[in-house]
């Protein structure tokens, strides 16, 4: 199948032709990046949400119930389809990765408007795999509403979700130690939800107050029109409280569409990934003009200490 097929076979629903393009684009393939390039006049559509929050949170297990909720028809969208990228953390030593999260996301199989894609993070910071921003992509041209995204969940490292996503849910969980951890710097300011799961635990209120207290230290610097995030609590194992997040999360997408701030974050998402892929590609292109064996050589003087590492910069430079 070619380029043009391809792309016509995602647009048409085709999902074996859109699992391939993933795979494809996940591997920066020639075939990927093109189809990447005919399918970007489509995107633009979706509704990109971030899951992210502490590992044992419960965020693949909300992101489950979460997915059927997002799947009940609305009078704007009658059948809202759902795509949900889950990025697993990758091993050092083989680069592999588990992408068990379907295991939790059984609940999901059979449903035609529902696709799952595990990705592994490949050593990349922040919670992301550099290639989330173009899958994401692929799945808004193929017609997708909804594109949920789910980090691998490494704390406060985690902000680079706030980059890519309309709506991010930042899920915290009682019992997970101390609360303050809950408000450090990083982790609560890229909340538009906040989601204490696991609400049926004792330490539900601590959680809860830890977090609020927070946000009303926030609320005094917020501009007169700012978004509030509301804290929900859920029991994503039973469902409690999906439908309230479901409603929290449509009611923070009329804000973004009525403020603005929907093309603000797109705008913003866009410049990201420019910059992401301006870097990538002036580095290659720089050591491909180096000497064979300089980069080499640097490392070996820099490991003996003949040379900093500012000067091993200036020598290669």
């Amino acid at each position: 199948m070619n380029v043009d097929e391809t792309v016509q076979a995602v647009r048409a629903g085709n999902r074996l032709a859109l699992a391939r393009l993933i795979t494809q684009v996940e591997n920066d393939t020639a075939v990927g990046r093109a189809a990447l390039d005919r399918l970007f006049p489509f995107t633009g559509r979706a509704h990109l949400i971030g899951v992210t929050g502490s590992p044992g949170a419960g965020k693949s297990s909300l992101v489950n119930v979460l997915a059927q909720e997002l799947r009940r028809p609305t009078s704007e969208k009658p059948d809202r389809r759902v795509a949900i990228i889950a990025v697993d953390p990758s091993s050092p030593f083989t680069g592999g990765a588990v992408l068990g999260d379907r295991v939790r996301m059984r609940d999901l199989a059979g449903d035609p408007g529902i696709f799952i894609r595990s990705m592994a993070a490949r050593g990349a910071l922040g919670g992301l795999s550099a290639a989330t921003a173009a899958v994401s992509q692929v799945l808004d041209a193929a017609g997708f509403d909804v594109v949920l995204i789910e980090t691998v969940g490494a704390g406060q490292s985690e902000v680079d979700i706030a980059r890519l996503a309309h709506t991010t849910l930042v899920v915290e969980s009682p019992g997970m130690g101390d609360d303050i951890q809950a408000i450090k710097a990083g982790i609560l300011e890229i909340a538009d939800i906040l989601v204490v799961n696991k609400a049926d635990r004792p330490g539900v209120e601590n959680t809860e107050r830890a977090l609020r207290t927070m946000l009303e230290l926030a609320k005094n610097h917020a501009a007169a029109d700012a978004w509030l995030p509301p804290v929900l609590r859920t029991v994503a194992v039973q469902s409690n409280g999906v439908l309230e997040l479901g409603q929290a999360i449509e009611a923070h997408r009329e804000y973004l569409q009525r403020s603005g701030h929907w093309q603000q974050r797109d705008a913003e998402r866009l410049s990201t990934e420019l910059d992401h892929l301006i870097q990538a590609t002036l580095v290659a292109r720089w050591r491909s003009t180096l000497p064979a064996g300089a980069l080499e050589a640097a490392l070996v003087e820099l490991a003996q200490r003949k040379l900093s590492p500012h000067q091993a910069l200036e020598k290669l430079l």
